[in-house]
């Protein structure tokens, strides 16, 4: 019996997932001009979610807009668009304990737009550069900062082209969209973080994700594109419903990666520009996407798919004045939940 004890007291103890290590990660963007974008964290077993986790751990506001968020070599990634000039920044927190690591700010960040990982020492954030009135908006060209994570120094600026936005990386390669009627993708090469070629597709292309086959799926104005990012081939061009007035947006893959779901929608000028529509799903080996058979019948302002549990995430925003919720709905429609967050619930990261 001693030896036994003895034994089991040698034993290692199974560490504890560190706080924040486990569950959904919501990005509430906020009020544009209130600058109050927040970082929601939810256990997947619980109906409350813990709100503004940066101001929880570190004292302080994130203060700006939260325009994207990712987590890349154990830290997490905050992008924040100011409304006051020169105020942008990028905040780098501890992933498991959000404790804050380091603060990049103007002239290195201007109107940061998106991020991806490129590897767990390096990351790659897009920005639009300092913008101009709506007679120039986009007075300047895009740029891709690209971030040491180990000294949490921007280390290079990729020039691109002007309204650089979403980026999906594939293998070595980084495919770069842009709006403000720039028609082109931009491939970067992530292993020499130069250029490599451009993609012709038409106005505002923006990467949104890889499919089951491989194939990358772009949206444009009113349609997707299927490109093959292997020979740059679109391999099809499919329009988004028919209705003139509705545009698609906020598409969220399947965790098989055979289909999206996606908001149409519109603002109505008769009801003070209330946003109104539907979300839809199409699958991969649809030849048309016909928008006529709601999933759910109304709009959302960010939507993912959660690959542990296939619950859709939807979230929802009375106004920019209130704090929004998160509804949590299975594949058939039906509600699972609702969870109060922050200010205009707008993106999902589950782990």
């Amino acid at each position: 019996m001693l030896v036994v004890g003895m034994m089991g007291s040698c034993r290692e103890k199974v560490p504890d997932p560190e706080m924040y290590e486990l569950g959904v990660m919501i990005r509430n963007a906020g009020n544009y001009f209130d600058n109050n974008g927040s970082i929601s964290f939810l256990r997947r077993e619980k109906s409350t979610a813990e709100v503004d986790l940066f101001l929880k751990e570190n004292g302080r506001s994130l203060t700006g807009n939260a325009q994207d968020y990712t987590e890349v070599g154990g830290h997490s990634i905050i992008l924040l668009d100011n409304s006051s000039p020169g105020l942008d920044k990028i905040e780098i927190v501890n992933m498991g304990t959000f404790k804050s690591e380091a603060t990049l700010t103007a002239p290195d960040i201007e109107n940061p737009r998106a991020v991806v990982g490129i590897s767990d020492s390096k990351a790659y954030v897009s920005c639009w550069d300092a913008t101009g009135d709506f007679s120039n908006f986009y007075k300047n060209p895009g740029y891709i900062a690209v971030i040491d994570l180990d000294n949490f120094k921007v280390i290079r600026k990729i020039p691109v082209p002007k309204g650089a936005e979403h980026m999906v990386k594939i293998g070595n390669e980084v495919f770069l969209g842009a709006v403000g009627g720039t028609e082109n993708l931009t491939v970067i090469d992530a292993t020499t973080d130069t250029v490599k070629r451009s993609i012709k597709l038409g106005a505002s292309p923006d990467p949104i994700d890889v499919d089951a086959n491989g194939k990358l799926w772009v949206k444009g104005n009113g349609v997707v594109y299927r490109v093959n990012p292997r020979t740059d081939a679109v391999e099809a061009t499919l329009r988004v419903g028919t209705n003139p007035l509705k545009s698609p947006s906020n598409y969220a893959i399947t965790p098989d990666r055979r289909g999206f779901y996606f908001v149409y929608s519109f603002y109505d000028p008769t009801d003070s520009y209330k946003e109104k529509g539907e979300t839809y799903y199409f699958s991969i080996d649809d030849a048309t996407i016909a928008a006529d058979k709601p999933f759910v019948n109304r709009v959302f302002t960010g939507l993912g798919v959660d690959p542990m549990q296939g619950l859709i995430y939807a979230g929802v925003t009375p106004s920019y004045k209130q704090s929004g919720y998160v509804i949590r709905y299975r594949t058939d429609g039906s509600v699972v939940d609702s969870i109060r967050v922050d200010v205009a619930p707008s993106g999902f990261m589950f782990k």
